[in-house]
């Protein structure tokens, strides 16, 4: 009878986990391993700056195969005397439901330094961090893995002023994160023209600039959601990224030239 009890008890146990690994898919044609976009970073017109988005590699962690992002941006050097920017920050975007297994951040700017790395459990819902530990609701995205799935998303019914709503987690708690739909435009950018969808990602904390007022984000009006165009403000100002070239990407519809 003991023994029963003891079987029956493991055989719960991973009958748990087995549910509890259930993951949620999101279907998309936004991006994919080999993407990569490069961009002019400009301060009131004058190129300060490059940055590039890249999605080098799908990897495997913890069990689920993951696309390996990397954001990088870099002043340069004439700028750098006066201001220097030098942030990294990469996340793994769990391929079937798009959201991060672990985030790491690295900003320089100006004098303000900061790393920050969060390993995310969505089994037991916590997120283990170089400050904590502490817990997370189901599908929480870091602000990095968030950009990417603000990309999956059907923006063609959408109203201006509507949102779509998920969970952030930074340093040592989770922020509402809304993403605002704010319209159509065409934007020039010296990669091209396009026609784009304007969002605006309403970011508490853990911005992709150690931003201190809104960040705008142009993306093409077709199924990939190209991001074409940025614009965040930072302590100094505000700070444009346009896109001058991108690789690993078949074809855009809402190129127009």
């Amino acid at each position: 009878m003991y023994s029963f009890f003891i079987i029956f008890t493991i055989l719960n146990f991973f009958t748990q986990e087995i549910k509890i690994f259930e993951s949620r898919k999101i279907e998309h044609n936004a991006f994919k391993v080999g993407e990569r976009l490069l961009y002019d970073v400009k301060y009131k017109f004058i190129k300060v700056g490059e940055a590039e988005v890249s999605i080098p590699e799908i990897i495997e962690y913890n069990g689920r195969k993951c696309y390996k992002a990397v954001f990088r941006v870099w002043s340069l050097p004439f700028f750098s005397i006066f201001y220097k920017v030098d942030d990294r920050y990469e996340t793994y975007i769990d391929v079937e439901g798009i959201y991060p297994w672990r985030f790491e951040q690295r900003i320089r700017e100006g004098n303000y330094k900061h790393d920050f790395f969060a390993e995310f459990d969505h089994i037991n819902l916590l997120a283990k961090t170089s400050e904590g530990i502490y817990p997370i609701p189901r599908y929480a995205q870091d602000v990095f893995s968030a950009f990417y799935y603000a990309r999956t998303q059907d923006y063609s019914d959408k109203r201006v002023g509507e949102r779509v709503k998920l969970e952030n987690f930074y340093k040592n708690r989770t922020y509402p994160l809304e993403i605002k739909y704010l319209g159509k435009q065409t934007v020039k950018v010296k990669a091209g023209t396009f026609n784009c969808v304007v969002v605006e990602p309403l970011i508490v904390e853990g911005g992709l600039f150690k931003a201190k007022g809104r960040f705008l984000l142009w993306i093409t009006d077709d199924d990939k959601k190209i991001p074409v165009k940025m614009n965040a403000e930072i302590p100094i100002g505000s700070i444009d990224g346009e896109l001058r070239e991108f690789y690993g990407i078949e074809k855009i519809n809402a190129k127009i030239d």
